[in-house]
Parts: C-alpha cells; structure tokens; sequence
C-alpha cells in the first residue's frame, strides 16, 4: 500500500511542478589527471614465461615469446614463418632469439645460414663469440678440410635413403621420377645397401650400379637387361653431378666425423652455394633428412631449426613434401621449425602452392615486417591477418613487426641489448667503434674477468 501512494505522490509532483533534473557543475582537468577516469586497454600477452622479443608498441607491456610454453594450450604447433623486407629487422630477431633460447639449458638450435659476406656467413660473428665452428659446406673446396653429407649414411634408413635419393633427383630433373626410372633407382639401391657392407654406401657406389644393374634386378620383373640400364641411365647423369660435376665435394663421400651433433648451437653455413641454383634446395633437402634421422631423438631437449632463404624448401613441391613430414614428426619430439623469407609470394605462387600451404599452415606463429601496400594486402589474405594490421604493415619501421600468434595479433618493437648489437649486425661498413664493442661483447661472453 505504501508503494502506491508513493508513486501516485511522485506522479502528481511531476504533474505541478515537472520532473526533477540533476545538474552537474563543469568540471577542469588536465589530460593527465583524466586518464584515470578512462583506464586504457591491451589485448592479453602471451604470459611472462619464455623469450623477451621486446614491448608491445600501443600498451608498453613487454613481449615475451616461446613456442614451447605456449604449446598445446595457445599453439596448435610451434612452427614460426618470419617475412618482411630487407633491412628491416628479421635477421636480428632472429639472431637475438636464438641467442636468449640458449640461455636455458634445455634447448639446441640448428641453424641453415645461406647468406654472408666476405666468404663467411652471416652467424660467422656469433659463432665465433660461442667458440663454435661453423659446418661450411662448399662445392669449391676438395681438399681435406672440406664437410661432406652422405645421403647414404647408414644412421639414416634405408626407407629415407631412397626417398632422399629421389627427391635429389627431381630437384635436379625439375619433375617427379617417372616409374621406370624409379625401378632402376630403387634396384641399385637394394644392390649397393645389400653388398657394401664394409665401409658407408656411397653415391658413386649408386651411380656405378645404375650403370651396371645386376641380372637379379632384370629377373625379377622379366625384364631385358639392357632395358634396365636405359631406365637408369638419365638418373645416373643427374647423380653423377654430385659425384663429379657441378656440385661435387659435398656429398659424394662418407659423412665428415667430428660433426658435434650434441653443441647447443650448430651452424650450417651455406654461404659458398649459388643461391639461385639447385644445389641449394637439394642441399637442404639432404641436410634436412640427415638430421631428421641423426638430430632429433626423444631426450626431452627442446630442438630449434632455423633456415634461412627458407623459400628454397616451400617452393620446391619435392624438398616440401620431406620437410612436412619432418615438421609433423617432429613436433611430438619437441622441434620448432622457424622459416626466414622475404615475401610471401615467393611461395604460394610457385610450383609447391599447395605443400607452401600445407607447411604455412603448420606456422601457427607469424611475424610480418614491413611491406609494400600491395604485398602486405596479398600477405594478410594468405594468413588472414586483421584489416588494421595489413594497413599498418607498410608504415612499419625497422625493428618493429606485427605478430600473429595463433589469432593474437599484437604490433611489438624488438629491443636488442648492448651486447647482442655487434653481434647480429654484421654490416661490412661497420665502424671501428662498433668492431671494438663486439670485441669488449666477445670478451664478455667468454667470462674475460678484465672486461
């Protein structure tokens, strides 16, 4: 009852005198004092456990990253695609990256280094803060210091020696092995694995019985002899050019011992091969199988393998197809495969589009630097970035990049410290000033107690 006439009190007030309004003084501020009343926003980072990359640009927050913390619940896989212009950043991420991963003990790195300068690769500084020595492979150097991988060597099966073996090949020929050719590869590779047992197999070994095949291959399907040595004869010409050609001093002999697959970090340096050859998809096809089956093994070692000109590997259908089943496998062994390019393009309009999608899907982390409009547009439809990033990535600065982490998507400045700039930036036109700085930053490193 009481409510009632409460209302019709208030009603009838309203009536005679009209409703009531609250007036509010004007209020003077300065900027400063109202932020306080419109608190600012972030997206959510990735957690504080892993690598510090650096500071989100818009909250300031700092940036931390890890493939392997945030795998399974944030990740879907570990895998990393770095794209972006020159100039603008991605090797010092890069380098930077590698460097603080090693700071925890349970982690190793392989690392592809395909470009340098001055006869060394672009890690030779690095390197040499590390005391590490870089596994150089070049076609120029036969003499006794030069490193060889055996595309036979027995700790790879034999099951992979022949899918390397035919992979080699269609880079080579430019076109999938046709069957009968195919028959001939796989007898003589059954010939040389079943009668060279004293010593490791070889390619010559392989080209020899190509070129002789035995009557049991003939037999076997009925086949005439002669015809067997026909099928043969064009992949023994292709094989014979690491053996004896072009591409010789690599892989014609038995793996060089003294390959310290136990260093926290190795480096391939692949400075000395033509990069627009094929000796470079082919090497990394052969680098790649050899340490799927020699690197990576079930010790609960967090393993990192990064490649440099990694559109050697999406963009040839053969090399891909290796490298998705090394990606799937071993990301149940704990392996974060981290693929350098500079445009997208490179791959997803070549001859592998389809194993270029397969592995860029397999990327579920993605920085981006800057672009030009119209790659950065055709980038963003690929990886289905959001509209504001695509606008943003051609006002990007160097050192700043957009980061696509599993549909996270945040602008971060990378922040390099003063002893990693002398070493990731390796710049012939350094200053004497800086060439000190990396000496005084090696010193450093090595525990110089006058440092």
């Amino acid at each position: 009852m009481t409510g009632i006439m409460s209302l019709l009190t208030e009603g009838f007030s309203s009536f005679l005198f009209g409703r009531p309004e609250t007036q509010r003084l004007p209020v003077r501020t300065s900027t400063g004092q109202a932020q306080a009343v419109y608190l600012p926003t972030a997206a959510p980072g990735l957690g504080d456990s892993g690598v510090i990359i650096g500071r989100e640009v818009y909250s300031g927050k700092g940036y931390v990253y890890d493939p392997f913390q945030l795998y399974g619940q944030q990740l879907p896989a570990p895998h990393w695609l770095v794209l972006g212009e020159s100039g603008n950043g991605k090797s010092a991420l890069e380098k930077t990256y590698v460097l603080r991963q090693l700071r925890f003990r349970d982690r190793q790195v392989v690392v592809l280094d395909a470009q340098g300068e001055d006869g060394v690769g672009e890690w030779n500084h690095i390197a040499e803060a590390l005391g590490i020595k870089p596994v150089r492979l070049d076609p120029t150097d036969a003499g006794s210091d030069g490193v060889r991988l055996n595309p036979l060597d027995p700790a790879i099966t034999s099951t992979g020696q022949l899918a390397l073996l035919r992979t080699i090949i269609e880079v080579a020929m430019g076109r999938p092995l046709e069957e009968r050719a195919g028959y001939a590869l796989k007898a003589a590779h059954v010939h040389v694995v079943r009668t060279v047992t004293d010593r490791q197999p070889i390619l010559p070994d392989v080209v020899d019985a190509l070129r002789n095949p035995t009557k049991e291959s003939a037999d076997l399907l009925s086949l005439d002899l002669a015809d067997v040595r026909i099928w043969g004869l064009d992949v023994a010409l292709v094989l014979d050019r690491l053996v004896d050609g072009d591409l010789k001093n690599m892989f014609e002999g038995p793996t060089t011992t003294g390959i310290d697959l136990d260093a926290p970090l190795i480096i391939f340096d692949l400075s000395h091969i033509d990069r627009n050859s094929i000796a470079m998809p082919i090497l990394m096809a052969i680098v790649g199988v050899w340490l799927e089956h020699t690197w990576i093994r079930p010790d609960r070692v967090k393993r990192i393998f990064l490649v440099e000109e990694a559109w050697h590997i999406i963009n040839s259908p053969f090399v891909a197809q290796l490298f998705q089943r090394l990606l799937k496998f071993g990301r149940r062994l704990g392996l974060s495969f981290v693929a350098v390019v500079h445009h997208l393009s490179d791959v997803v309009d070549g001859a592998a589009a389809k194993e270029a999608a397969a592995i860029l899907k397999m990327a579920s982390t993605r920085t981006i630097y800057m672009q030009k409009a119209e790659e950065a547009r055709a980038t963003g439809k690929v990886l289905g970035l959001p509209r504001w990033a695509v606008e943003i990535i051609p006002t990007l600065t160097p050192g700043i990049a957009v980061w696509d982490v599993n549909g996270n998507v945040q602008v971060v400045k990378h922040l390099i410290t003063d002893t990693e700039r002398p070493m990731v930036y390796t710049d012939r036109a350094m200053t004497e000033d800086a060439l000190e700085e990396r000496v005084r930053a090696e010193a450093a490193l090595a525990g110089d107690p006058a440092v």
